[in-house]
């Protein structure tokens, strides 16, 4: 937020379908912000009361109410084809994504070059690729959405992967409570840490779970094997992660070969052994970081990397960042 602008527009767009909780979910990390704002001492009676931090609105086509998919009806504030250009243009999803009303795409796509952010949740980001805003750029949607959107926009780099995704202006992010983590990081970006973390608790959520979090666990990841045998493997993989955990071991314990179980387990799980192996170990490694006061070292072990060399590997490889920076940002625990 600028000195000129102390007050950041947001606006919400509303169509028939919306998903309520894409709208809800911002708009109460944004609202919760101007209330912890306000809720701060006073500088001097000398000076001029601070502006809120928000303005937010709602927009819908012709100002008329419309109906979320779960049934509920939603007043909007104004008409999107008024609305004046925001400071941040917020696109949610749902039902209504699938089918886009045409004056909706039309006005997304001509406010969103005056917006300084553009930011979807869930499905909105068929809105924003519909309206051409994506063509070259990375994004990210609902797990269960993300081939489709990459079928029907080849121009959009889709990784399904992620929590949130930022390219420059653009934000988006997945499924539902992903809206309230990228809010959350927008409100860090424009206030600082100690505003979004005043949020947060309001909220009672954790003030920010990294955009490049995984949208699931390492078992929602994959598929769920039809046979008991490889169905135990998983659990046991997830349970225990220090373990042996080669393919001769897992094969093992399912009563296979190990060329067997490790065609078998691609046919049934989707993804190899060693592959869920490491994610499953990356993900325990992250609890381990953000949940404990352990040591690196004693981290690495639990979760079956040996050292802290291989562990900061993997977190590279998968995240961009090291274990000691993961949990700096992360750890939810007081030492």
């Amino acid at each position: 937020m600028t000195g000129r602008d102390p007050t950041h527009d947001v606006l919400i767009v509303l169509f028939d379908g919306v998903q309520s909780l894409d709208v809800t979910g911002p708009l109460e990390v944004f609202t919760a912000a101007v209330q912890a704002a306000a809720a701060t001492p006073r500088a001097p009676a000398s000076e001029a009361a601070r502006p809120a931090p928000y303005r937010v609105r709602t927009a819908s086509p012709g100002g008329r109410p419309v109906r979320t998919s779960a049934g509920l009806r939603i007043v909007p504030d104004t008409g999107l084809e008024t609305a004046a250009t925001p400071g941040t243009l917020l696109v949610p999803g749902g039902q209504g994504t699938h089918r886009p009303e045409p004056e909706v795409v039309a006005r997304v796509a001509a406010l969103a070059p005056g917006a300084r952010r553009v930011v979807s949740v869930c499905t909105g980001a068929f809105l924003l690729a519909e309206a051409g805003l994506l063509d070259g750029r990375r994004a990210t949607t609902h797990w269960a959405y993300c081939a489709t959107l990459a079928r029907r926009f080849p121009a959009t780099e889709v990784d399904p992967e992620p929590i949130f995704v930022r390219d420059g202006k653009y934000a988006t992010s997945a499924g539902v409570t992903a809206g309230i983590d990228l809010a959350l990081a927008l409100v860090e970006e424009d206030l600082g840490r100690d505003a979004a973390l005043a949020v947060a608790r309001g909220l009672v959520v954790f003030l920010r779970r990294p955009g490049g979090q995984a949208q699931f666990s390492a078992q929602l990841a994959a598929q769920i094997a039809e046979r008991e045998p490889l169905r135990d493997v998983q659990r046991w993989i997830t349970e225990h992660p220090e373990a042996d955990l080669s393919v001769d071991a897992l094969a093992a314990r399912a009563a296979l070969s190990p060329r067997q179980f490790a065609r078998a387990f691609r046919a049934e799980v989707g993804v190899t052994p060693g592959q869920y192996v490491d994610r499953a170990r990356l993900e325990a490694a992250r609890r381990l970081l953000e949940d404990t006061a352990f040591g690196v070292a004693e981290i690495a072990r639990a979760a079956g990397y040996g050292t802290p060399e291989a562990m900061r590997r993997a977190f590279l490889r998968s995240l961009a960042v090291p274990p000691a920076e993961y949990r700096r940002r992360f750890h939810t625990v007081r030492s």
